[in-house]
């Protein structure tokens, strides 16, 4: 019953996206400019300005969610080499997962307020690498304009400016922070569901592949350093969720950026997803 209570109004939200994507077919790059420029750095902002919130709580899952984005793309590239799949296209979307549109929602109502401050944290550390490695892997470069100039990034050490240094930001500042914030979890899930209608029959077998290693290949990482550093159970079972989550919507924006195989990545993006019904059902059932 738990798990029906968790996953019930995400892939609701979800499915209403698909069937309002099915009907209207809008277009999405407005969708992403505010998910990514508004919405997401405001609540990334209202969270780590938290007086309550103590980042250093969190240095240990930090960590594990290090090793999870990098061990997830050590598993990945010997599996891409035996399938001939391309490196460059097939390893981020393996590495970098969706940690923002599906993680911080599943966070949110699997675990509470604590749930999500904490997959807040790995989100960032997940956004740090994938605009940083992720870009290399992608074109062989590192984008640090993109990096610097990115809004979420900007939120982050704005918050954690604030937080450090306990300056007191009016009531009336915050709220219309925090409002913008907590629109971006229902909005994300909705957005998801409309990139759905694009999965195409010709790149499924390209998509389900992804869909299996994703998972997979962030698991082990996930399991192996929490047997090494001192995470709580609590801290533990969201870095197991965060393992388990499919591949980020970003990867697509990267791979059309640095043509690197867009088609391919958006089916492994897509059906990863899809695909995420079962996954996370799993991986909650065992946690829960």
């Amino acid at each position: 019953m738990k798990i029906i209570e968790i996953l019930f109004p995400v892939f609701t939200l979800v499915l209403v996206g698909f069937v309002y994507g099915r009907m209207y077919q809008p277009g999405l790059r407005g969708v992403n400019q505010m998910i990514l420029f508004v919405f997401v750095p405001a609540l990334v902002f209202d969270v780590m300005s938290r007086k309550d919130f103590q980042v250093f709580e969190y240095q240990w899952l930090a960590l594990g969610g290090l090793a999870v984005v990098l061990g997830s793309g050590l598993i990945a590239w010997p599996v891409a080499k035996l399938l001939h799949y391309r490196i460059r296209a097939f390893l981020p979307p393996m590495m970098f997962n969706n940690c923002g549109n599906l993680g911080l929602p599943l966070a949110l109502l699997a675990f509470g307020d604590a749930g999500l401050e904490a997959m807040v944290v790995l989100f960032l550390i997940s956004n740090v690498l994938h605009f940083t490695l992720g870009t290399w892997i992608f074109g062989g470069i590192v984008s640090w304009k993109g990096f610097f100039i990115n809004p979420v990034n900007i939120a982050t050490f704005a918050g954690l400016i604030v937080n450090f240094a306990r300056i007191e930001i009016p009531g009336f500042v915050l709220l219309p922070i925090s409002m913008l914030g907590q629109i971006v979890i229902p909005f994300m899930l909705f957005s998801l569901g409309v990139r759905m209608v694009n999965v195409e029959g010709s790149h499924l077998r390209f998509g389900i592949v992804g869909a299996l290693i994703c998972p997979l290949s962030g698991i082990i990482p996930a399991i192996l350093i929490g047997s090494f550093i001192p995470l709580t159970d609590f801290q533990f079972g969201l870095l197991i969720l965060f393992a388990a989550l499919p591949p980020a919507v970003l990867n697509f924006m990267f791979a059309e950026q640095y043509d690197q195989d867009p088609e391919l990545v958006a089916s492994l993006v897509l059906v990863g997803n899809a695909m995420a019904v079962l996954v996370i059902t799993l991986v909650l059932w065992w946690l829960v």
